[in-house]
Protein backbone atom coordinates (compact mmCIF):
# COMPACT_ATOMS: atom_id res chain seq x y z
CA UNK A 1 0.00 0.00 0.00
CA UNK A 2 0.89 3.35 -0.40
CA UNK A 3 1.43 5.90 1.80
CA UNK A 4 -2.03 7.28 4.05
CA UNK A 5 -4.52 9.24 1.75
CA UNK A 6 -7.45 9.71 4.49
CA UNK A 7 -6.63 9.50 8.38
CA UNK A 8 -9.45 9.78 11.02
CA UNK A 9 -8.49 9.86 14.33
CA UNK A 10 -10.58 9.14 17.69
CA UNK A 11 -13.59 10.94 15.63
CA UNK A 12 -16.74 11.23 17.60
CA UNK A 13 -19.90 12.15 16.13
CA UNK A 14 -24.22 12.64 18.26
CA UNK A 15 -27.02 13.46 16.50
CA UNK A 16 -28.47 14.52 19.74
CA UNK A 17 -28.54 11.57 22.65
CA UNK A 18 -27.52 9.57 19.57
CA UNK A 19 -23.25 8.58 19.48
CA UNK A 20 -23.38 7.72 16.07
CA UNK A 21 -19.57 7.33 15.76
CA UNK A 22 -17.31 6.17 18.63
CA UNK A 23 -13.62 6.83 19.04
CA UNK A 24 -13.04 6.14 15.12
CA UNK A 25 -9.77 5.27 13.78
CA UNK A 26 -8.99 4.14 10.17
CA UNK A 27 -6.63 4.80 8.01
CA UNK A 28 -6.88 4.38 4.15
CA UNK A 29 -4.10 4.56 2.06
CA UNK A 30 -3.41 5.33 -1.13
CA UNK A 31 -4.28 3.02 -4.14
CA UNK A 32 -6.24 1.09 -0.89
CA UNK A 33 -9.73 -0.10 -1.53
CA UNK A 34 -11.64 -0.12 1.78
CA UNK A 35 -14.69 -1.59 2.01
CA UNK A 36 -17.44 -0.91 5.22
CA UNK A 37 -19.77 -3.25 5.99
CA UNK A 38 -22.06 -3.86 9.24
CA UNK A 39 -25.98 -3.61 10.16
CA UNK A 40 -28.36 -0.61 9.11
CA UNK A 41 -28.01 2.05 12.04
CA UNK A 42 -24.27 0.87 12.68
CA UNK A 43 -22.59 4.70 11.29
CA UNK A 44 -21.29 3.40 8.08
CA UNK A 45 -22.96 6.40 5.74
CA UNK A 46 -21.90 8.98 8.60
CA UNK A 47 -18.71 8.05 8.73
CA UNK A 48 -18.69 8.45 4.91
CA UNK A 49 -20.02 11.67 4.95
CA UNK A 50 -18.02 13.28 7.46
CA UNK A 51 -14.82 12.45 5.18
CA UNK A 52 -15.88 15.87 2.79
CA UNK A 53 -17.28 17.22 5.77
CA UNK A 54 -20.86 16.59 4.50
CA UNK A 55 -21.59 15.69 8.78
CA UNK A 56 -19.31 17.68 10.91
CA UNK A 57 -17.67 15.62 14.05
CA UNK A 58 -17.87 16.60 17.31
CA UNK A 59 -13.90 15.93 18.15
CA UNK A 60 -11.14 13.80 17.10
CA UNK A 61 -9.48 14.56 13.67
CA UNK A 62 -9.74 13.64 9.33
CA UNK A 63 -6.93 14.70 7.27
CA UNK A 64 -7.05 14.14 3.42
CA UNK A 65 -3.51 14.01 2.03
CA UNK A 66 -2.07 15.38 5.60
CA UNK A 67 -4.19 18.46 5.06
CA UNK A 68 -7.12 18.46 8.22
CA UNK A 69 -10.47 19.15 6.74
CA UNK A 70 -11.49 22.70 6.45
CA UNK A 71 -14.78 24.68 7.93
CA UNK A 72 -15.86 26.00 5.25
CA UNK A 73 -15.19 28.08 1.91
CA UNK A 74 -13.13 27.79 -0.54
CA UNK A 75 -10.67 25.35 1.47
CA UNK A 76 -13.27 23.06 1.96
CA UNK A 77 -14.69 23.34 -1.83
CA UNK A 78 -10.45 22.32 -2.48
CA UNK A 79 -11.13 19.43 -0.60
CA UNK A 80 -14.46 18.08 -1.59
CA UNK A 81 -13.43 18.22 -5.22
CA UNK A 82 -10.09 16.03 -3.99
CA UNK A 83 -13.12 13.62 -2.85
CA UNK A 84 -15.40 12.00 -4.81
CA UNK A 85 -18.68 10.78 -3.94
CA UNK A 86 -21.54 8.70 -5.43
CA UNK A 87 -24.58 8.38 -3.20
CA UNK A 88 -27.55 6.25 -2.69
CA UNK A 89 -29.93 8.30 -5.03
CA UNK A 90 -28.19 9.91 -8.55
CA UNK A 91 -28.26 12.89 -7.49
CA UNK A 92 -27.81 14.61 -11.33
CA UNK A 93 -29.12 17.70 -12.73
CA UNK A 94 -32.73 16.52 -14.11
CA UNK A 95 -32.84 19.49 -16.61
CA UNK A 96 -29.49 18.90 -18.15
CA UNK A 97 -28.03 16.61 -20.36
CA UNK A 98 -25.41 13.51 -19.60
CA UNK A 99 -22.88 15.35 -20.74
CA UNK A 100 -23.77 18.91 -19.00
CA UNK A 101 -23.94 17.29 -15.62
CA UNK A 102 -20.39 15.43 -16.24
CA UNK A 103 -18.16 18.56 -17.33
CA UNK A 104 -19.92 21.27 -14.78
CA UNK A 105 -18.00 20.82 -11.85
CA UNK A 106 -14.62 20.73 -13.48
CA UNK A 107 -16.03 23.99 -15.74
CA UNK A 108 -17.48 25.92 -12.62
CA UNK A 109 -15.05 24.33 -9.81
CA UNK A 110 -12.05 24.38 -11.71
CA UNK A 111 -12.01 26.50 -14.18
CA UNK A 112 -11.33 24.33 -17.30
CA UNK A 113 -12.00 24.97 -20.52
CA UNK A 114 -15.31 23.55 -22.15
CA UNK A 115 -13.74 21.99 -24.92
CA UNK A 116 -11.16 20.22 -22.61
CA UNK A 117 -13.97 19.38 -20.01
CA UNK A 118 -15.93 17.64 -23.03
CA UNK A 119 -12.99 15.74 -24.53
CA UNK A 120 -12.42 14.13 -20.44
CA UNK A 121 -16.15 13.96 -20.32
CA UNK A 122 -16.34 11.57 -23.28
CA UNK A 123 -13.74 9.43 -22.23
CA UNK A 124 -15.41 8.87 -18.93
CA UNK A 125 -18.76 8.21 -20.12
CA UNK A 126 -17.26 5.62 -22.51
CA UNK A 127 -15.08 3.92 -19.49
CA UNK A 128 -18.41 3.46 -17.57
CA UNK A 129 -20.26 2.28 -20.75
CA UNK A 130 -22.57 4.86 -21.11
CA UNK A 131 -20.69 6.88 -24.10
CA UNK A 132 -23.56 6.53 -26.01
CA UNK A 133 -26.07 8.22 -23.69
CA UNK A 134 -23.85 11.26 -23.54
CA UNK A 135 -27.09 13.95 -25.24
CA UNK A 136 -29.62 12.23 -23.20
CA UNK A 137 -31.72 13.77 -19.70
CA UNK A 138 -30.72 11.54 -16.79
CA UNK A 139 -34.77 10.53 -16.44
CA UNK A 140 -34.27 9.15 -19.95
CA UNK A 141 -31.69 6.56 -18.62
CA UNK A 142 -32.14 3.61 -16.83
CA UNK A 143 -31.26 3.59 -12.59
CA UNK A 144 -27.98 1.82 -13.30
CA UNK A 145 -27.21 4.28 -16.23
CA UNK A 146 -27.68 7.30 -13.99
CA UNK A 147 -25.26 5.80 -11.46
CA UNK A 148 -23.05 5.05 -14.04
CA UNK A 149 -22.85 8.89 -14.78
CA UNK A 150 -22.76 10.00 -11.11
CA UNK A 151 -19.53 7.69 -11.27
CA UNK A 152 -18.01 9.34 -14.17
CA UNK A 153 -19.16 13.22 -12.80
CA UNK A 154 -17.51 12.39 -9.90
CA UNK A 155 -14.30 11.29 -11.57
CA UNK A 156 -14.08 14.40 -14.21
CA UNK A 157 -12.84 16.23 -11.00
CA UNK A 158 -9.45 14.07 -10.93
CA UNK A 159 -10.32 13.15 -6.98
CA UNK A 160 -7.42 11.76 -4.89
CA UNK A 161 -10.14 9.20 -3.02
CA UNK A 162 -13.86 8.01 -3.83
CA UNK A 163 -16.37 7.90 -1.78
CA UNK A 164 -18.78 5.65 -2.61
CA UNK A 165 -21.92 5.23 0.02
CA UNK A 166 -24.58 2.76 -0.83
CA UNK A 167 -24.27 3.15 -4.42
CA UNK A 168 -26.40 0.27 -5.44
CA UNK A 169 -28.87 0.20 -3.20
CA UNK A 170 -31.64 1.51 -4.59
CA UNK A 171 -31.30 -0.46 -8.11
CA UNK A 172 -33.15 -3.31 -9.71
CA UNK A 173 -31.09 -6.36 -8.97
CA UNK A 174 -30.17 -6.62 -12.65
CA UNK A 175 -28.28 -3.46 -12.94
CA UNK A 176 -26.37 -3.93 -9.92
CA UNK A 177 -23.48 -5.93 -11.49
CA UNK A 178 -23.26 -3.04 -13.96
CA UNK A 179 -22.13 -0.56 -11.48
CA UNK A 180 -20.11 -2.92 -9.20
CA UNK A 181 -17.83 -4.01 -12.49
CA UNK A 182 -17.47 -0.11 -13.25
CA UNK A 183 -16.08 -0.26 -9.12
CA UNK A 184 -14.33 -3.11 -9.74
CA UNK A 185 -12.60 -1.51 -12.47
CA UNK A 186 -11.45 1.47 -10.97
CA UNK A 187 -10.35 -0.51 -8.21
CA UNK A 188 -8.18 -2.65 -10.87
CA UNK A 189 -6.31 0.73 -11.92
CA UNK A 190 -5.74 1.45 -8.27
CA UNK A 191 -8.34 4.67 -7.72
CA UNK A 192 -8.40 4.85 -3.67
CA UNK A 193 -11.83 3.92 -2.47
CA UNK A 194 -13.93 3.67 0.92
CA UNK A 195 -17.01 1.86 -0.20
CA UNK A 196 -20.14 1.58 2.22
CA UNK A 197 -22.06 -1.66 0.58
CA UNK A 198 -23.82 -4.59 1.26
CA UNK A 199 -22.49 -6.51 -2.04
CA UNK A 200 -20.23 -8.82 0.04
CA UNK A 201 -19.51 -10.24 -3.58
CA UNK A 202 -17.82 -7.02 -4.31
CA UNK A 203 -16.09 -6.68 -0.55
CA UNK A 204 -14.74 -10.42 -1.36
CA UNK A 205 -13.03 -9.58 -4.65
CA UNK A 206 -12.22 -5.93 -4.80
CA UNK A 207 -11.62 -4.84 -1.26
CA UNK A 208 -7.85 -4.73 0.06
CA UNK A 209 -9.72 -4.64 3.75
CA UNK A 210 -12.82 -4.85 5.01
CA UNK A 211 -14.27 -2.79 7.89
CA UNK A 212 -17.02 -3.82 10.03
CA UNK A 213 -18.84 -1.37 12.42
CA UNK A 214 -21.59 -2.23 14.95
CA UNK A 215 -23.50 0.66 16.56
CA UNK A 216 -20.95 3.44 16.12
CA UNK A 217 -17.92 1.49 16.77
CA UNK A 218 -15.21 -0.33 14.36
CA UNK A 219 -15.50 -3.75 15.77
CA UNK A 220 -13.06 -5.84 13.17
CA UNK A 221 -11.05 -4.69 10.33
CA UNK A 222 -9.08 -8.00 8.47
CA UNK A 223 -8.18 -8.56 4.56
CA UNK A 224 -11.35 -9.85 2.54
CA UNK A 225 -10.43 -13.89 3.16
CA UNK A 226 -10.11 -13.40 6.87
CA UNK A 227 -12.90 -11.53 7.54
CA UNK A 228 -15.69 -13.79 5.89
CA UNK A 229 -14.00 -17.02 6.29
CA UNK A 230 -12.69 -16.91 9.95
CA UNK A 231 -13.97 -12.81 11.52
CA UNK A 232 -12.82 -12.99 15.66
CA UNK A 233 -15.72 -11.37 17.16
CA UNK A 234 -19.26 -12.49 18.26
CA UNK A 235 -20.62 -9.87 16.72
CA UNK A 236 -19.30 -10.29 13.20
CA UNK A 237 -19.84 -13.67 13.28
CA UNK A 238 -23.41 -13.35 13.82
CA UNK A 239 -24.12 -10.54 11.31
CA UNK A 240 -21.90 -12.74 8.20
CA UNK A 241 -24.29 -15.53 9.68
CA UNK A 242 -27.46 -13.94 8.53
CA UNK A 243 -26.38 -12.40 5.78
CA UNK A 244 -24.21 -15.26 3.70
CA UNK A 245 -26.96 -18.31 4.27
CA UNK A 246 -29.59 -17.06 2.26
Amino acid sequence: MGEPLVVLRDVDKHFGPLHVLQHIDLTVHRGEVVVIIGPSGSGKSTLCRTINRLETIDSGTITVDGKELPEEGRELARLRADVGMVFQSFNLFAHRTVLDNVTLGPIKAKGVKSSVAKTHARELLDRVGVGDQAAKLPAQLSGGQQQRVAIARALAMDPKVMLFDEPTSALDPEMINEVLDVMVGLARDGMTMLVVTHEMGFARSAAHRVVFMDGGQIVEEADPETFFTAPTSNRARDFLSKILTH
